[in-house]
């Protein structure tokens, strides 16, 4: 497991604070602020971020497990002195001063969806410490599917707090993600491409 810091400018830690946008992500400002980040580091751990992570039991986690547990923790005990991003191959981590990059696996891409009816936001990298989606802790229905037609999740689930729930698939890959809410459906496009989004918050169920 490789880990990276960088000194966070203040434009990294604003993108960090909240969902990240951008339907591009070759112009997107996330990824040219992690691109400028990652250009400056450094092999040593960053001693902030790691204070962060074990204050909320987080350290000596894998990425993946670090994902994992925060995407699940209930919105009351989400830390707001760590903020976390969701990007194509790293989890980016940042205490508001130091940011540390951790490889995510190489055969698996996370995607984090939230369905909604009524109200959405724009996002393009999930963050797991302050997105927030509008149906949380709802018993959904979800089928993932690729444009080959094999079935990657097919599963009743329940929302986790924060309104997303979020899934483990294959890379380089695309296709459709379909939820069953309540009587109502929808769905959205996913690729777990280089290009690919980490945060769906565009499927509306109707």
């Amino acid at each position: 497991m490789m880990r990276r810091i960088a000194v966070a400018a203040a434009g990294v830690v604003l993108v960090l604070a909240g969902c990240s946008t951008g339907a591009e992500p070759g112009t997107d400002e996330t990824a040219e602020a992690g691109q400028t980040a990652a250009a400056g580091t450094t092999e040593a751990a960053s001693a902030g971020v790691e204070v962060r992570l074990a204050d909320y039991g987080l350290d000596g986690l894998a990425a993946d497990r670090i994902v994992d547990e925060l995407d699940r923790l209930p919105l009351g005990e989400r830390p707001d002195d760590l903020m976390a991003s969701v990007r194509v191959d790293e989890l980016v981590l940042s205490d508001g001063q130091e940011e540390l990059a951790m490889e995510l696996p190489q055969d698996r891409f996370y995607v984090s969806v939230a369905p909604f009816v009524e109200q959405t936001h724009e996002c393009f990298y999930h963050s797991l410490t302050t997105c927030t989606g509008e149906l949380g802790g709802e018993e959904v229905r979800v089928t993932i599917v690729d444009d080959a037609g094999e079935v990657l999740v097919d599963e009743q689930t329940t929302t986790y707090d924060n309104g997303f729930v979020g899934f483990w698939l294959p890379r380089e890959v695309a296709g459709t993600i379909r939820v069953s809410y309540d009587g109502l459906e929808g769905e959205a496009d996913f690729a777990t491409t280089d290009d690919g989004a980490t945060c769906v918050t565009t499927l509306q169920l109707a």
